[in-house]
């Protein structure tokens, strides 16, 4: 039987077939690199799917941020509902890193708010990966950041059978080791109980089943999973097999082992200190670190743990840390790694590695952290791009990277929706303003929306004053505005609320807004990252989800760019019109209904209707927050990021003041 099976109603069409068969071929051929060139809605999840049936091979899906992956999870949950599909991204709601500042010596400590609930999804991405072969990992950028070692989390299991002899108390004393905790009163995720001669333990990893082993005397009578909120009984099991609590756990032999080097190098570094003479230095680094080795010692723990991965792992210095990918390999001789608009995603794990390290090194220097600390660290570059067997690329624009790198680059030009690229339309910019008044409003008539990109901030304020000004309906967008404020706007350009968008280049990726049919590019001609071939072809595909989607370059000149991305369209639209009439098929606007479920939050109504905040009372600004909190974390606990983010900035501005 097959490890992985699509379930869709849905048949290859357009490009697809083609698509999925030369990806599929490349990669049982032993190819590294491939990548699948995709328009805006020609179905690029749905081939990426076919890809993993065709190849059946566990597969690690990275995207650049976690809108993006909860967008992914849940549809590769519906493609593969019968398979492992797990979750893996950064389990803060909140992260502030720590830092120092030296001009100000001033040190800021880690803060972070823990979602128990993502938590909870690593850990069972991790033993999904240890325990099966069809799993399909869904991630983020955390993904390729370190983690403890594979085989040491693999090796710290507790297996329990029926009829085998355990001696009930050297069981206990084994969960701790792994990480767990007794507690009798209030039984949660990573605990365990003890009633007579039977013994509770709610995995780390397990969402709402726990396991209860029944003894009489040494010998398992019975074992079964049971609901942990009703009792309610599920089916018995002969045997399970219980994972450490979390991903930094090791043996105590390695513990000890990890702390003797720990004491080396705090000596060996407080030695440096001493000879040169930095007395605050040496006397920082002394405490903060002996603090942290008498709670490793006592609990197996301690806060920034992972700053001491090297030694936790036995890893040389400078050596590549383990990550996600070292769970596949542990497990999986052969396994894909899809990245998802890989134009955005390659640069931004690129650039990881040297922000971490430029903030450790002053941590070092200045006696906060070892320089151990400097080995817990995301992959550079080369260590990722060159340590999966198999990767495909995946972007409607893929860099020149991707493309020198592939054996194999499909097109998927054709839209099963029969959808067409817009028409581009250059236009001189001498009177640009005044002309896309004009084109803008039998757009406006016939219920569409439109969107702009301009070079400024104040370009984008000033032409919204200007055309409410004439009576239109516009609004603008750009980085000043914070997360919640951002997804109110696009919310209410879907609900007609205003007709015009105008923004700068938060309007490339991510919007997908069928009721936009015209989308004006102002001075296209002005060479630079915003008018880039990249940035001209993702912004015109803002149009392709609209049956009367068109788009307007105003210019002087015909840039390089824009002939690139106007001929590029162009040849898509031939391609797109001639499979239309061989199969008789009709272009339709995509259809997407609007979360009406998605409402203003109730208490960010309150940030927003009160008084001033500066006027509020403390006790209930404090109230607030604690309210907001409440709904940040359960948003995120359904997966509702976007929700979760504009909470959380809201708490952020009441938490400042």
């Amino acid at each position: 039987m097959p490890r992985f099976t699509v379930s869709s109603p849905y048949q290859p069409s357009g490009d697809q077939p083609t698509a999925i068969e030369a990806l599929s071929h490349s990669i049982n051929a032993g190819n590294q690199y491939q990548t699948l060139l995709g328009v805006t809605g020609s179905g690029k999840t749905y081939t990426m799917a076919k890809v993993i049936e065709k190849t059946q091979k566990p597969t690690l899906i990275m995207t650049h941020n976690k809108t993006l992956a909860a967008q992914l999870y849940s549809e590769f949950k519906s493609f593969f509902p019968s398979h492992h599909v797990e979750y893996f991204i950064s389990y803060y709601d909140y992260y502030q890193p720590e830092a120092y500042l030296p001009r100000q010596d001033l040190f800021i400590e880690k803060d972070s708010s823990i979602n128990q609930e993502l938590e909870r999804l690593r850990l069972s991405t991790t033993a999904s990966l240890l325990s099966h072969e069809d799993v399909i990992v869904i991630a983020s950028v955390s993904a390729n950041y370190g983690l403890g070692s594979p085989e040491d989390y693999r090796s710290i299991v507790q297996k329990i059978s029926v009829g085998e002899e355990y001696d009930q108390k050297a069981l206990l004393l084994k969960l701790v080791d792994m990480g767990y905790k007794r507690n009798d009163e209030f039984f949660d995720r990573g605990d365990f109980r003890v009633t007579g001669e039977v013994v509770d333990i709610y995995p780390a990893y397990e969402e709402e089943f726990a396991i209860r082993v029944e003894f009489f005397g040494d010998e398992v009578d019975a074992l079964y999973p049971f609901n942990a909120l009703t009792g309610e009984k599920e089916p018995a099991k002969a045997s399970v097999t219980i994972y450490a609590a979390n991903q930094f756990i090791v043996s105590k032999e390695k513990l000890a082992r990890a702390v003797k080097h720990i004491e080396e190098e705090l000596d060996e570094r407080l030695a440096y200190y001493q000879r040169e003479g930095r007395v605050v230095e040496y006397a920082r680094l002394k405490q903060r670190t002996e603090f942290d080795l008498e709670m490793i010692e006592a609990t197996g723990m301690c806060k920034g743990i992972e700053n001491y991965s090297r030694h936790l792992t036995n890893k040389q210095p400078g050596e590549t840390p383990y990550s996600m990918m070292d769970y596949f390999e542990t497990m999986h001789d052969d396994y894909l790694v899809i990245v998802d608009e890989s134009h955005v995603s390659l640069p931004q794990f690129r650039g990881m590695y040297a922000g971490d390290r430029s903030r450790k090194e002053v941590l070092v220097d200045h006696g906060f952290r070892l320089p151990s600390a400097l080995d817990n660290r995301p992959l550079k570059f080369d260590e990722y791009i060159h340590k999966a067997p198999h990767f495909l690329f995946v972007s409607a624009t893929p860099a020149p990277l991707e493309l020198e790198l592939s054996s194999v680059i499909a097109e998927q030009v054709v839209r099963p929706t029969g959808l067409l690229d817009p028409l581009i339309e250059v236009i001189d910019s001498t009177y640009q303003v005044e002309n896309l008044h004009d084109r803008m409003k039998p757009v406006i008539a016939r219920g569409e929306r439109i969107l702009i990109t301009v070079l400024t901030k104040k370009m984008a304020e000033e032409l919204t004053t200007y055309y409410n000004d004439l009576g239109l309906r516009a609004k603008y967008m750009h980085s000043d505005l914070d997360a919640i404020e951002r997804n109110q706007v696009i919310r209410s350009l879907r609900l007609g609320e205003f007709d015009i968008l105008i923004g700068i280049n938060l309007l490339r990726e991510g919007l997908d807004l069928p009721e936009v049919s015209l989308v004006a590019i102002l001075d296209a001609d002005k060479e630079g990252f915003l008018r880039s071939e990249t940035s001209l072809i993702q912004t015109a595909g803002r149009a392709a989800r609209n049956a009367n989607g068109a788009v307007l370059m105003y210019a002087k000149r015909i840039t390089k760019s824009m002939q690139t991305t106007i001929i590029t369209t162009l040849e898509r639209r031939q391609k797109q019109i001639a499979y239309n009439q061989k199969h008789h098929i009709t272009p339709k606007t995509t259809l997407r209904e609007l979360d009406t479920d998605l409402k203003v939050d109730e208490g960010g109504e309150c940030y927003r209707t009160q008084s001033k905040l500066e006027k509020m009372p403390k006790a209930q600004r404090q109230a607030l927050v604690k309210e907001l909190k409440a709904k940040m974390l359960l948003a995120a606990k359904n997966l509702e990021f976007e929700e979760a983010a504009r909470l959380r900035d809201e708490i952020a501005k009441v938490k400042k003041l």
